[in-house]
């Protein structure tokens, strides 16, 4: 409904006794399933705006979600430990400022730019040189997908944006489906790599699939607020208690 699923269950793991790049890694492939349930239950909102950037924006994805699980893998535990209550903090922050980020990918989303001529309506003119830009600054945000990857959302969200698709929910299918082809990507490096932890995993993907897919379909149907403030004190606490321990 919300988002800031990893504010619970990665330090979950963490207090299981696992370790930090193993509890990650488990993370990414336990919540995998259920951002691919939302993505289908945002399947009816995709249009014209939206699907003609889908190809070179998956390509993007995954190329930066590989990216990322390897500079991952190749990060000592100790060195990621001490990473963990900055990576907390930064994606609790960026969950502070979703809410001024989603008015203004809102406010974008109410301006029409003129339509190209012999596409559908409401499929705007992007300037070449813009996609170059959203697609270097996805590379850049899909690496820390594959790396980390809380908080990661709204930053796709305000990507697509910029890019001018103009119906919300089309913007929330895209975004949801793209972290699922970057955190697929990086679930699969980590599975062939065999850092995952099956048991605890495994456990998690009955929830985060149930989840995923009827945290959408309520987030369409009320207001999340609530679950937005609940998941922030939650952000905040996480990030002092590993500050504190680490």
């Amino acid at each position: 409904m919300a988002g800031g699923g990893s504010f619970i269950s990665f330090p979950a793991l963490l207090f299981t006794g696992m370790a930090p790049i193993a509890a990650n890694a488990t993370n990414t492939v336990a919540l995998f399933p259920g951002t691919m349930a939302s993505t289908v239950a945002y399947r009816n909102a995709f249009g014209p705006e939206s699907r003609r950037f889908l190809l070179p924006l998956v390509v993007t994805g995954v190329i930066g979600g590989v990216l990322g699980a390897r500079i991952l893998l190749g990060t000592p535990q100790q060195t990621f430990l001490r990473l963990v209550p900055w990576l907390l903090l930064l994606a609790t922050l960026l969950f502070v400022f979703s809410g001024r980020m989603t008015a203004w990918v809102r406010s974008r989303a109410g301006h029409h730019p003129s339509p190209v001529p012999g596409e559908a309506p409401g499929v705007a003119r992007i300037p070449r040189t813009l996609v170059a830009v959203v697609l270097f600054l996805e590379l850049i945000v899909s690496i820390y997908v594959g790396y980390f990857g809380a908080g990661s959302g709204i930053l796709m969200l305000s990507l697509l944006a910029l890019l001018g698709i103009e119906n919300i929910h089309a913007m929330n299918g895209m975004k949801t489906l793209l972290v699922s082809v970057v955190n697929g990507v990086a679930a699969v490096t980590f599975i062939l790599a065999r850092v995952i932890v099956w048991p605890q995993a495994l456990l998690m993907l009955v929830g985060a699939a149930a989840g995923g897919y009827g945290g959408a379909y309520l987030a369409q149907k009320m207001n999340p607020q609530h679950v937005r403030w609940l998941v922030i004190a939650i952000g905040f606490a996480m990030s002092a208690y590993f500050f504190i321990k680490y």
